[in-house]
């Protein structure tokens, strides 16, 4: 009778063993179905074995308590096993160790495992099937909302529900985290030491940015994959720096302000929901008292103060928004909300502003200007659908969560993987 192909290849084993004694070919030989040792023991011993001594040492030590015809099954392998090196040893023919093998393992009755034979196991049993739970809704875990957190489920739901209730693992901090997270630190320094940049001169401001960025960056240095990306990020970060202080200096000649404070922290209740966040910066002007709220942005940001208003409108972003109506609740006259770009050292910086007014000039859709207003009336629209989002992540009736429509939201999202129904990106679509 002709034997199977995973017949001759335990034989092959078995012959490769008789031959050279190499401990691969003992532990694949246990963990066959023919040699006549459970799948689990087989397993196990296959393992006690590769962590020190042989395998053959480990069953003659018995060093796992298995009893029973398990414990018979292992030493009747281990026995096949010396019957076959002694055969070996005394230079019996390939032939001959074909046929040794065979007897030894009762191959010759088509080529039927042994150890599903002598196991003793029973089949088996089929449960009854189980009649489904029926479904429920979820809620928000957390007792307090961010801007940022509200900005995921306004690009997508199902990236908020996979960060924020799930709290799955995500990757590690990238370069451009480590970036920005570096270079706040630098200006929050700066601004500590010199809260009025206008009694300092460009010169000033310059070297000791510069002398912060150094110190920020080499702090976390541990975060840059290599030392060539940190020498480089650094670098990035020294020449931005100098638009920075430039751009600095120039402001505090035309109206002179003092710094608050950076990373300030910043509380809203609103309507029983707890907000929490970091405000950047915060500067008060020193002729009228008017605040001014910015948010540093080391990443993309939108071009002009139109397109930042319009996200604003839709409900896109509510980072600025929140922290009007945080630092309005604590009694600051706020007239102006600015995005301050960090991301290209080539460029001057720039920042986008949108002047507080009760009524807001009809800008063009397509302006380009960096400067523009945004109206009381806008703001409050935003702080009420911050509400609606919190009352409907905190109701319990949410079922589902759905993706986003844009693909651009998915370039640089880690769960892009786990995410069945993303959609297809733009230069796909009609190559499915």
């Amino acid at each position: 009778m002709s034997q199977s192909p995973e017949a001759r290849s335990f034989v092959a084993a078995a012959v490769a063993w008789s031959r050279t004694a190499e401990e691969r070919h003992a532990i694949r030989l246990i963990r066959s179905p023919f040699s006549g040792v459970a799948h689990e023991v087989a397993a196990a011993y296959a393992v006690v074995g590769q962590r020190g001594g042989t395998l053959l040492d480990s069953i003659a030590r018995t060093r796992l308590a298995i009893g029973g015809e398990q414990r018979d099954a292992l030493f009747a392998f281990a026995a096949k096993l010396e019957e076959l090196r002694a055969a070996g040893e005394g230079g019996a023919s390939e032939e001959a160790l074909h046929a040794t093998t065979a007897r030894l393992f009762d191959l010759a009755a088509g080529d039927a495992p042994s150890n599903s034979r002598t196991s003793g196991v029973a089949p088996p049993a089929l449960a009854e099937p189980v009649a489904p739970e029926a479904g429920s809704g979820v809620r928000t875990r957390h007792a307090h909302f961010s801007a940022s957190a509200l900005n995921t489920y306004a690009e997508c739901a199902r990236k908020w529900y996979y960060r924020y209730l799930c709290a799955a693992v995500e990757d590690k901090s990238s370069p451009a985290a480590v970036y920005g997270t570096a270079f706040h630190a630098a200006l929050e320094s700066l601004h500590a030491e010199i809260p009025h940049p206008s009694d300092a001169a460009p010169e000033d401001l310059r070297r000791r940015l510069e002398g912060y960025v150094n110190a920020a960056f080499e702090r976390y240095r541990n975060g840059f994959g290599t030392a060539v990306e940190y020498e480089l990020q650094r670098r990035r970060a020294q020449r931005t720096a100098l638009r920075y202080a430039d751009w600095l200096a120039g402001e505090a000649r035309r109206a002179p302000f003092t710094v608050v404070g950076c990373e300030l922290s910043a509380r809203l209740d609103l309507e029983g929901y707890d907000f929490i966040g970091y405000i950047d910066r915060l500067d008060r002007d020193d002729r009228t008292g008017n605040v001014t709220v910015i948010d540093y942005k080391t990443g993309a940001i939108a071009a002009s103060a139109s397109e930042y208003r319009d996200k604003v409108r839709q409900f896109k972003d509510f980072q600025l928004p929140f922290y009007y109506w945080a630092r309005t609740a604590a009694g600051d006259r706020v007239t102006k909300l600015a995005l301050v770009p960090l991301k290209n050292a080539q460029l001057d910086v720039r920042p986008i502003a949108l002047e507080v007014v009760p009524v807001a000039s009809q800008n063009g859709a397509r302006s380009s200007a960096a400067t523009g207003t945004i109206s009381i009336a806008e703001l409050e629209r935003a702080r009420a659908r911050m509400v609606e989002i919190c009352r409907e992540l905190s109701s319990g009736d949410a079922t589902s969560f759905g993706v986003t429509e844009d693909p651009g939201a998915c370039t640089y999202c880690v769960y892009t993987a786990a995410c069945a129904n993303r959609p297809a990106p733009a230069e796909e679509k009609f190559g499915r």
